[in-house]
């Protein structure tokens, strides 16, 4: 389970990365069809890709970060509360995907696969930490 966790959060940090680059180097250009319903560029352009002036692309970086973080912590360490942690990260992920998700939908009216990328791997994420919690809570050590 550990390896797909850090597998996955390598990769979103990696497409966060990219979309973080993007926003902010004009010379670097999304690879993405430009249709009318799949269209990164109207997407990451878009009022809705900035929260109180901070574009969703950082918000996606910082929250890889902190998820690949915990998912390289090391196993020897983990208790109850650790695990705990990882999965309240995971489902805040999901409450956002799932605002991103209705925005690009109902707000922008198109989608940009790359955050489909990242949406995808977030949800995956939180189902194998869920997965993981329920089927591995009761060997954890309690919190020191």
């Amino acid at each position: 389970m550990t390896w797909l966790v850090r597998v996955l959060a390598l990769g979103g940090l990696g497409v966060a990365i990219y979309l973080t680059v993007a926003h902010y180097d004009t010379k670097v250009a999304l690879l993405c069809p430009n249709s009318s319903t799949i269209n990164c560029q109207e997407v990451t352009t878009s009022p809705e890709s900035e929260i109180v002036g901070i574009p969703v692309a950082v918000l996606g970086l910082v929250y890889y970060v902190v998820v690949s973080i915990l998912a390289w912590w090391p196993r020897a360490r983990a208790t109850v509360s650790f695990e705990g942690l990882r999965l309240v990260v995971a489902l805040g992920g999901v409450g956002f995907v799932l605002y991103l998700v209705y925005a690009e939908i109902v707000e922008i009216g198109a989608i940009c696969l790359w955050c489909t990328s990242v949406h995808v791997i977030t949800i995956i994420i939180f189902l194998t930490l869920l997965y993981a919690w329920m089927t591995y809570r009761d060997r954890l050590p309690a919190p020191r």
